[in-house]
């Protein structure tokens, strides 16, 4: 059972730790699901960075789900894999044409949309509308191992989830037989919203001044190395046509993908790549739908 004490001291450490942050200060669901995505690989600096300029591209979640598909994944370069790009473009498109534009606020729906799961619906329920549940990502991670498992390794996720499910506030106005099984809310300024912002930037926190706890889970696993890696390649490519899509002719050939690619190799002292490495990644990208082959060029979607 989690105790009063635990969760003062989290509450405490959040006001102390507390990072006012673009996405926290609405209760937009579109802006706090643009937030929770672009968060799974980027950096909270380069997320504050990047955000208001895709905002000012694509204001609302009607205007994502009309954006072509290359101008999305134009506005996602930098941010990591390609594509989280094209499941947000899916996402809004259903919540569009399936939700009437509005988010939808249970579980099951929300994890329907492409490319959300578990954590990410649990970010939206808990920011934009305060409601209760599991927030199991990283920093909320760190801060359950940190305090309950200190010095045991490969700690699994199970163990972890029953202890952030009793932590969590109930929703705001919640009656007495509606709270399990979370916690008792301290007073009206305990909320699931206010509950995970201070357990993330308290995470944040131990991450900087401790060895990752993180570490310590069963789940955790460092990323492979992006440069020179196949990944590199691909997003090159994924650039590549990008760049091309209003050429005359628009597109790439496998000719020009494979001295592109050689271009970035050379300019970082490896080896020229293989011509067939060229194919089969434009071929995986057709299969996913970056980009579509007519005769023998390969055109962004």
């Amino acid at each position: 059972m989690i105790q009063d004490p635990f969760r003062s001291m989290i509450r405490s450490e959040g006001v102390l730790r507390y990072r006012d942050l673009l996405w926290r200060r609405t209760r937009d669901p579109y802006i706090i699901w643009l937030s929770e995505v672009m968060l799974q690989q980027t950096q909270v600096p380069r997320v504050e960075t990047r955000m208001p300029a895709w905002l000012d591209r694509f204001p609302t979640v009607q205007a994502l789900a009309q954006a072509a598909p290359s101008d999305v994944l134009d506005a996602w370069q930098g941010m990591g894999y390609n594509r989280r790009a094209l499941a947000l473009h899916r996402a809004a498109q259903c919540v569009m044409e399936d939700w009437g534009g509005e988010f939808p606020r249970e579980t099951r729906d929300l994890v329907a949309l492409p490319g959300i799961g578990p954590a990410t619906a649990q970010g939206i329920r808990s920011f934009a509308f305060d409601l209760p549940g599991v927030y199991l990502e990283t920093n909320v991670r760190t801060v359950f191992l940190h305090h309950f498992f200190p010095d045991v390794p490969a700690v699994p996720d199970r163990e972890l989830v029953p202890l952030i499910q009793a932590a969590c506030p109930a929703a705001p106005g919640a009656a007495v037989d509606e709270i399990a099984p979370f916690a008792a809310p301290q007073d009206d300024a305990d909320t699931p919203r206010a509950w995970y912002y201070a357990l993330l930037d308290y995470g944040a926190y131990l991450k900087k001044t401790l060895p990752n706890p993180s570490r310590r889970s069963a789940s955790y696993s460092r990323q492979s190395k992006f440069e020179g890696s196949r990944r590199q390649k691909r997003a090159h490519i994924v650039r590549m046509l990008l760049a091309a899509r209003d050429g005359r002719p628009a597109g790439i050939t496998l000719a020009e993908a494979v001295a592109g690619v050689n271009e970035m190799e050379a300019a970082a002292g490896r080896e020229p790549v293989d011509h067939d490495l060229v194919a089969d990644i434009l071929a995986d990208l057709e299969r996913e739908g970056f980009c579509r082959s007519e005769g023998d060029r390969w055109l962004s979607v």
